[in-house]
């Protein structure tokens, strides 16, 4: 059974952690997210690329479900300490190692996507993962105050406190999806939305020309981001407002509604389910709160479970 799965961050992470339960990671193709990419200190780093490498490698921070267990920051305060630099985004010693191989593999002509095969190899990653693009993209935030910033430096710079006026794609129009993204979608015998921003993770991937037609001749399902009208994690509720769309399981799916074929919703949202099946979906509703890779399992499971059951 050939999957595809679309991918943010942490909530992707874990719920992948029970995919590659149910299912033969050999036949899975990881699509994530690289609007989040920035370049620090002279380093390009991809945080939704590294979150699910090292969740699924094995060396994930497990109370923080990103960047790396053990890790110290002797660099970062060297950097800020004595030479002055901007200590807004810390980047972890070890962490450094991946971020210092992708730029070396980018200096010499290399891809992003070549860049992600050589460290998920060395995390013995056993599916496939690749970025959504290899061209340069970044997500913007637009303020109310009328700044505009680098998605990271309102998430983390600024705390995401600072209300959203906008939120956009930088050079979308110009990007073309990673090799064998197209190919691995029109192959897939099911498309899973993993529980990520509707916004600023899922949507960007759907913002990179041609992924979006390519998912309306797919069966595609996902599992809803949204519980009893608030995230899980993240800060989806800061964001679906600025894009019109109301912070529930039902408005996402409906943002969905060209091409999902199947939505699963956490038993908090159990009301959702027939409005839901009137959009012609199929729905599962469950434990959606994946705290371990049992429930991820479980959500997972409920998931491509979907993909052949009737929308009634």
């Amino acid at each position: 059974m050939s999957i595809v799965a679309l991918a943010g961050g942490v909530g992707a992470a874990r719920f992948l952690r029970g995919l590659v339960r149910v299912v033969d990671p050999a036949e899975l193709t990881v699509v994530a997210n690289t609007g989040d990419d920035i370049r620090l200190h002279g380093l390009h780093v991809s945080p939704d690329l590294d979150t699910i490498t090292y969740t699924l490698g094995g060396g994930v921070h497990p109370a923080q479900g990103w960047g790396r267990d053990g890790e110290t920051t002797a660099v970062a305060t060297e950097l800020r300490d004595r030479y002055g630099r901007p200590a807004w985004f810390t980047l972890g010693d070890r962490d450094l190692a991946t971020h210092l191989v992708r730029t070396e593999i980018l200096a010499g002509g290399g891809t992003l996507s070549e860049a992600t095969d050589v460290i998920a190899a060395a995390w013995g990653l056993e599916f496939r993962l690749v970025p959504m693009t290899d061209d340069p993209v970044a997500t913007r935030i637009r303020t109310t105050d009328g700044r505009t910033l680098h998605f990271q430096e309102w998430w983390v710079g600024e705390r995401a406190v600072p209300p959203v006026a906008d939120v956009w794609l930088e050079g979308a129009a110009g990007a073309r999806p990673a090799p064998g993204v197209l190919e691995a979608i029109a192959a897939a015998d099911v498309v899973v939305l993993c529980p990520s921003n509707p916004v600023v993770s899922i949507g960007t991937i759907l913002a990179v020309p041609g992924i979006r037609p390519a998912l309306r001749r797919a069966c595609v399902v996902g599992v809803s981001p949204i519980v009893a009208g608030a995230v899980v994690r993240g800060m989806a509720d800061r964001l679906l407002p600025a894009t019109g769309t109301d912070v529930s399981a039902l408005a996402v799916a409906r943002s969905y509604a060209d091409f999902l074929d199947g939505w699963v919703v956490d038993r908090a949202d159990e009301d959702a389910a027939a409005p839901l099946r009137q959009l012609g979906l199929a729905v599962a509703v469950t434990d959606t709160v994946m705290t371990t890779p049992d429930v991820a399992a479980s959500v997972a499971g409920a998931a491509l479970g979907l993909a052949t059951a009737p929308a009634t």
